[in-house]
């Protein structure tokens, strides 16, 4: 009996020395940065997620957690080096800046590693589809086959459908979420409004408050909060829109300033900026007038997403 304890007592202190040595090389890398050809910074430096599994025997828990903390690092230094290069607000749901071509795979490892691992799927279905739709989408039909009972997975792969265009397929995604044992009652109603309504301003409106209302993450909560926004000045920009017109009819030109419209936009109860009396988005950022003032467009400071 001890030829066989201490061949086990060995093998443990082997497998611990070896993690303790990948903790210690990766807490060294992150302080010790070596300057790489900007050729060669993107390459692909992790091992895929079978080769993963095997190479961390019973600690896939722990390798998969390993990754998911590396994919955050990986976006946040991502994020940091384009604050330094460029000028102007940096926003969450516009990541196609920022060449994140790793970020997929890093989250297909963690979640090889562990296919019950809900953080890379969430993280992954507000992320991917900023810059990559079908990556978005492997990612969570993976969670799906493995989790077949998740029914916020359904959620998410129903949004980023929707978000393509394909309201069919995100209709039917959040009608097979629906029947699943604890989902909510409007992923039926969902399902029912995209098949009739696809991309309308009420689907949207539905669509993302109950995003908002379901995200945890406070960054995220906010990119729901700035499309809520945006939905509302896409209906005041249309009213704006035809008190312009009524002027430009009325008296053959377009508006010199805001003044010109002040009595319009007052009937239409618009918020006015106290000295400009320029129209105010939901962001609290005055509307500009656009084409010479026969158009109004948003003001570039301002919170809302411009597409």
């Amino acid at each position: 009996m001890k030829a066989p304890r201490k061949t086990d007592l060995v093998l443990a202190t082997l497998i611990l020395t070896g993690l303790a040595a990948v903790v210690f090389l990766a807490h060294w890398t992150d302080s010790h940065p070596r300057q790489v050809p900007s050729q060669s910074s993107e390459e692909e430096l992790y091992l895929k997620g079978a080769t993963a599994k095997r190479m961390s025997l019973a600690f896939n828990g722990i390798a998969a957690d390993w990754y998911w903390m590396r994919s955050l690092q990986y976006v946040g230094r991502k994020v940091v080096s384009y604050g330094d290069t460029h000028e102007g607000r940096f926003e969450l749901d516009d990541l196609g800046a920022l060449d994140l071509r790793l970020l997929p795979s890093l989250l297909r490892v963690a979640t090889t590693l562990d296919p019950q691992f809900m953080a890379p799927y969430e993280y992954g279905a507000m992320i991917l589809p900023t810059f990559d739709h079908n990556e978005a989408i492997a990612l969570l039909q993976y969670g799906i086959e493995q989790n077949p009972t998740a029914w916020r997975l359904y959620q998410h792969l129903g949004y980023i459908y929707w978000q393509n265009g394909e309201y069919s397929k995100a209709s039917e995604t959040y009608g097979a979420g629906a029947k699943l044992p604890g989902a909510p009652k409007w992923m039926a109603e969902m399902s029912a409004r995209t098949a009739a309504e696809g991309g309308s301003r009420g689907a949207a409106r539905e669509m993302y408050q109950h995003l908002f209302d379901e995200a945890k993450d406070e960054q995220v909560k906010q990119m729901f909060e700035r499309r809520l926004m945006q939905l509302d000045s896409f209906d005041e920009r249309d009213r704006i829109r035809r008190a312009l017109a009524d002027y430009a009819s009325r008296y053959r030109r377009c508006a010199g300033s805001w003044r010109d419209v002040t009595a319009q936009l007052q009937v239409l109860q618009l918020r006015l900026e106290a000295i400009t009396l320029a129209p105010v988005d939901p962001s609290g950022t005055p509307y500009v007038l656009a084409k010479q003032g026969c158009d109004v467009d948003l003001n570039p400071r301002s919170l809302i997403p411009y597409k």
